[in-house]
């Protein structure tokens, strides 16, 4: 069925139509890093100095301190008296949420927290919209996903009330999906998919490396939200234009209509479809294939006493992502990597602070090292495959962070240097595995997989914030032990995964069910009577069939025979 479907996409070649995808994924991940990364510049340390509110002598203010010291004119004793107001630092920026809502002391905590309820809305988003975009369609999510953005990053920047931003920031991060990227990669021909599923990873790049520029140049929170948020509103137009993914619409029997959307990349990428019979020929094998694999791979499962499609306790059936053993395993071993790649990789970009003297230079060399990152992997993926690239990215990552803890605290450019190295190579783990993770999932299930990968992959995210700003300058060299252990774990689980390399889509769980009897090889063979020959038949009646030899008329008969194991 795969076959079928990725057969049509290399007809249709790659012209404006696929094109139009990519650029499309492209500036939805170019917007991202103002967004995932707002609280580096939004919600920073400052520095402060707190406002004595007392009519007693003044002994002592500390910078930074929460109390100060006063000669109590009641008890003549020197007495430590809690701040109530600050007066902060506004040589670095003029007006963060740090000053704005004086998140030091007993609120300190809120300014990570200000990312991880970002992070906590991209955990629990993409699992509800990627059920959502699995049933529904991927373009009506991308759709609603892309106007809440929009409406919420604008609205931040004019609210006076913490706990409402807090709210935004959460429905913000819902609406970071990758159902950009997945449809993006179901149109890609075969031969690009991975090159251009790397290659996406460089708009996110130039964002980072934009959105550290934005900051240096426009010092206010509320208008650097706002010249971030703003060309969101330009994804509108391409939109309107953007089809839904025709495997998807093949898969889900909606022939017709998957039949106008390859029509009209026909005509964009100025290309031919086969004729409009063999076209609905094709599309009616690819839906009662997967029947055919769904009702196999179900005789399969029963076989080996699992009676259902789906695990179940009672009366309550769980996701189709825990339906099948094979299934659960690449389920879990992506959600894995994603979970120790997103702890690396947010970590890093966190980490100015713990790895350099200025926060604007870290993050914009931190967005430029992403482009090596992506460009390089591209030719080591085609080349080595997937799995093996992988994990070579992770124990390089690991090898970098661990050197990291060894460098005395000040060797600032030496601190640096590694980080930004080992950033370099957890992005391209990262772009790897936005491909691998697109590859090992069936198209009836795809986006619930790599939408349940990342967000899993946030609750990394959300616990990075206490690890970089909390515990960082409290323990210098905990942040590096933490991210490069997680890079070594996330390569020793690659080992429960397949190469895709070279390998068609699925399109259901049927089909990767069967796909694992790779070991078991078949022959066809043509005799003069049914069921003829040595070896287990794997089919019970025999096909008959006219075929010319010779320039003679002969009537056969052939089935299918399996090769014995050695």
């Amino acid at each position: 069925m795969a076959d079928s479907f990725d057969a049509l996409l290399t007809q249709l070649g790659t012209g404006k139509w696929n094109i139009f995808f990519a650029l499309a994924s492209s500036f939805r991940f170019l917007l991202s890093p103002s967004q995932s990364l707002s609280s580096v510049y939004l919600a920073p340390s400052v520095n402060y100095t707190c406002q004595p509110h007392t009519v007693d002598h003044v002994i002592e203010v500390k910078h930074d301190s929460c109390s100060y010291v006063i000669n109590s004119t009641s008890t003549g004793r020197l007495e430590d008296v809690a701040c109530i107001k600050w007066t902060f630092d506004k040589s670095v920026f003029s007006s963060t949420l740090t000053s704005e809502f004086e998140l030091v002391c007993e609120r300190e905590y809120l300014r990570p927290t200000y990312q991880s309820v970002y992070m906590l809305g991209t955990c629990v988003g993409p699992l509800v919209c990627g059920y959502f975009a699995d049933r529904f369609g991927r373009k009506i999510v991308y759709v609603v996903s892309q106007i809440v953005v929009s409406a919420a990053s604008l609205g931040l920047c004019l609210l006076h009330n913490f706990s409402t931003i807090l709210f935004l920031r959460f429905i913000i991060g819902c609406s970071e999906l990758l159902i950009h990227l997945v449809l993006a990669l179901e149109v890609c021909e075969p031969r690009h998919r991975a090159t251009m599923g790397i290659l996406t990873g460089m708009p996110w790049a130039l964002g980072t490396m934009l959105w550290g520029g934005a900051a240096y140049a426009i010092r206010d929170w509320r208008w650097l939200q706002l010249a971030a948020s703003l060309p969101s509103v330009l994804m509108f137009p391409a939109l309107y234009y953007l089809d839904e993914s025709p495997r998807w619409l093949i898969v889900q029997g909606h022939a017709s209509r998957a039949q106008k959307v390859l029509e009209k990349a026909a005509r964009w990428n100025k290309t031919s479809l086969p004729s409009e019979y063999e076209l609905k020929t094709i599309m009616s094998q690819i839906k009662r294939q997967a029947n055919t694999e769904e009702e196999e791979a179900g005789t399969e499962r029963k076989s080996q006493g699992d009676t259902g499609d789906s695990v179940s306790c009672g009366n309550l059936t769980a996701p189709r992502l825990l339906s099948t053993r094979k299934i659960i395993t690449i389920t879990v071993a992506v959600c894995f990597l994603f979970l120790s790649a997103a702890l690396v990789f947010d970590g890093l970009n966190l980490g100015g602070d713990l790895y350099s003297e200025n926060i604007f230079l870290y993050l914009i060399f931190a967005g430029l090292m992403e482009f090596p990152g992506c460009t390089l992997s591209v030719p080591i993926v085609n080349r080595y495959g997937r799995k093996r690239s992988l994990a070579v990215c992770f124990v390089c990552c690991s090898i970098m962070l661990f050197t990291l803890t060894f460098i005395p605290t000040g060797h600032w450019q030496l601190m640096m240097t590694l980080a930004l190295l080992g950033k370099m190579f957890i992005s391209a783990a990262f772009q790897i595995i936005y491909v691998y993770s697109n590859e090992v999932f069936p198209t009836e299930v795809r986006v619930q997989g790599v939408e349940t990968g990342s967000a899993v992959g946030q609750v990394a995210a959300i616990i990075v914030p206490f690890i970089s700003i909390y515990l960082g300058p409290v323990i210098p060299w905990l942040p590096s032990v933490v991210f490069g252990t997680m890079s070594i774990l996330a390569s020793v689980s690659l080992t429960t995964m397949k190469e895709t390399k070279g390998a068609n889509l699925p399109d259901t769980i049927a089909q990767l069910e069967l796909s694992g009897k790779k070991e078991e090889r078949y022959i066809r063979v043509y005799t003069n009577q049914p069921g003829d020959g040595t070896g287990e038949e794997v089919f019970e009646e025999s096909k008959w069939c006219k075929i010319k030899l010779k320039g003679r008329d002969f009537t056969l008969c052939w089935t299918y025979l399996k090769i014995p194991k050695l």
